[in-house]
């Protein structure tokens, strides 16, 4: 990999592609797609300048897609682990070895501060090396305890289900992109992914360094189109679905995988809630909550959109954070010391705008930001603290997906708990308290996939050998843990009798050989045998 601008940091004010050419025609090049195919252009949300194009796929790509690696499928899987491990430990290198053409990417698609580019470069490298290091491990065929000690052997495997069908989302572009295909890839299988449309090239530069890091022609397929068009299409040849972005979306994906009996693994919205508990430390607390509500604006499946207030701390804890994000940094460079980026789409400007003026119609007081910054970047808007916010406002209950953070106060850890859970949500939520003991009780009554206890997100996310993902509307299935890549198998139980069968034999009839057979099950329970 090469540079990625032509000028870096400074960009061009040109009409003409920012894009460097030579860059975009090597990465067009892992696309599924016919001679003469339309084009899209596409724009960077950090000046609204046009990065490129690239071709899309039609329906056809798709199948053709698809028809490649249902041939390369059987070799994959027979592939050593040992081999697919080698190929995930030098992508780990190599994405380490290109981060700064990785974050520049990352940048100009998505719109985020390079501190949080960089979480998506280190999110690729440690699910790499966890899956290179615990797969084989993991998807070992193993033994299990058979009906009859020692005459009946029976040995629990683990199949690939095929092909995985991947729909990433524009938000994180690199790592939802890639970090599910590479436990889908060491189970056996092939994959299809199709990136979103507003922000492809990240997903093709990771593809890229897969394929440096020595991963087989054919065996993961890139397409590129809406999901009007295409999107579909990808999860109804898939023999597994994995989709990320929204609950109306998500229960439409459910709803199709279900039809064909086909699993599926889906990580949805969420209205996620940070507490902090009468014995938080604020100094720690007060950079975590900046973190929690306002990394890559806000626009973080796991970022907080809620904060929880205890009473006893609330006016200590209010104007140091008012006064903290007023402070944050805002900016659109490709370079390090920002605090808050770009939003990445008129779309999501226009749904922030859209709840900060309800909240505001309705009573609530904006105690920071609260107004767009066109001056820095087209979609930019202002780190925004709201307090009394009601049920009637929309902000309360649905989801704004951008840098806009309600404050509410309550009396106790049960409030908390109660507010947590008030949502139809369920995806992350964070506790600050000095007792972990007591931070480990109220995260055992928090319905979430994920609690952090003194820090916002990172650290359950980071931690990939635990699972991660939603309960109630925020999704189904896990990626990380064992469950991450268990979920790309189907389990297999195979069985061999020796000596004697499980039916009346050596004379015996059935009346007799039930008689022995019930006597035989007393043993085995007086003897502790499960």
């Amino acid at each position: 990999m090469t540079a990625t601008l032509q000028s870096v940091p400074d960009l061009p004010t040109t009409p003409d592609p920012i894009m460097d050419p030579a860059l975009l025609d090597r990465l067009q090049h892992q696309l599924v797609t016919s001679p003469g195919a339309p084009r899209h252009t596409f724009i960077t949300p950090m000046t609204g300048e046009v990065l490129g194009d690239l071709p899309l796929s039609t329906m056809d790509d798709v199948k053709r897609a698809y028809a490649v690696v249902r041939r390369a499928q059987p070799a994959w899987a027979a592939t050593p682990m040992r081999e697919k491990s080698a190929i995930l430990r030098r992508f780990h290198d190599l994405a380490l070895e290109y981060q700064d053409e990785l974050m520049d990417l990352v940048q100009l698609e998505a719109g985020k501060t390079r501190i949080q580019a960089f979480e998506e470069v280190a999110d690729c490298a440690i699910v790499a090396r966890h899956y290179a290091a615990t797969a084989a491990r993991t998807l070992a065929p193993k033994p299990k305890r058979g009906v009859f000690p020692v005459l009946t052997q029976t040995v629990e495997s683990y199949i690939p289900k095929g092909i995985v069908g991947i729909v990433s989302p524009w938000n994180y572009p690199l790592s939802l992109a890639i970090t599910d295909a590479l436990p889908a890839l060491m189970a056996g299988n092939c994959v299809v992914l199709r990136p979103d449309l507003q922000s492809p090239l990240c997903a093709l530069a990771g593809v890229e360094l897969l394929k440096m890091a020595g991963l087989p022609d054919g065996v993961l397929q890139v397409v590129l189109g809406s999901g009007s068009t295409i999107g579909a299409a990808v999860l109804d040849h898939a023999d597994y679905v994995c989709f990320t972005g929204s609950t109306p979306t998500g229960r439409r994906v459910a709803q199709a995988a279900a039809q064909r009996l086909v699993g599926s693994s889906l990580e949805l919205g969420g209205k996620n809630s940070v507490y902090l508990a009468d014995d938080a430390d604020l100094a720690r607390a007060v950079p975590g909550a900046i973190r929690a509500c306002f990394s890559s604006a806000g626009q973080l499946c796991i970022s907080t959109e809620r904060l929880l207030v205890h009473d006893k701390i609330w006016d200590r804890f209010v104007p140091r954070f008012v006064a903290a994000v007023k402070a944050m940094k805002i900016g659109t460079a490709l370079e390090f010391g920002f605090d808050l980026g770009s939003l990445a789409s008129p779309s999501q400007l226009e749904t922030v705008e859209r709840h900060v003026a309800d909240a505001v119609a309705h009573g609530a007081t904006v105690l920071a930001g609260g107004r767009a910054r066109p001056d820095i970047g087209p979609y930019v808007y202002e780190p925004t603290v709201l307090s009394g916010v009601t049920p009637q406002m929309v902000c309360r209950d649905e989801e704004t997906f951008g840098p806009v953070v309600s404050l509410y106060r309550v009396g106790d850890d049960a409030e908390a708990i109660a507010f947590a859970n008030d949502t139809e949500y369920g995806l992350n939520a964070s506790v600050w308290t000095r007792d972990v003991a007591r931070g480990r009780r109220i995260a055992g009554q928090i319905k979430t996939g994920t609690v952090n206890i003194n820090e916002a997100y990172a650290a359950a996310w980071g931690s990939v050998a635990a699972p991660m993902g939603g309960m109630k509307a925020s999704g189904m299935g896990r990626r990380h843990g064992d469950e991450g890549i268990l979920r790309f198998t189907e389990t297999q139980n195979v069985t061999a009798q020796r000596l004697i069968p499980i039916a009346p034999a050596m004379g015996l009839s059935d009346e007799a050989f039930t008689k022995v057979l019930t006597v035989a099950l007393k043993v085995m329970k007086g003897a502790g045998l499960q």
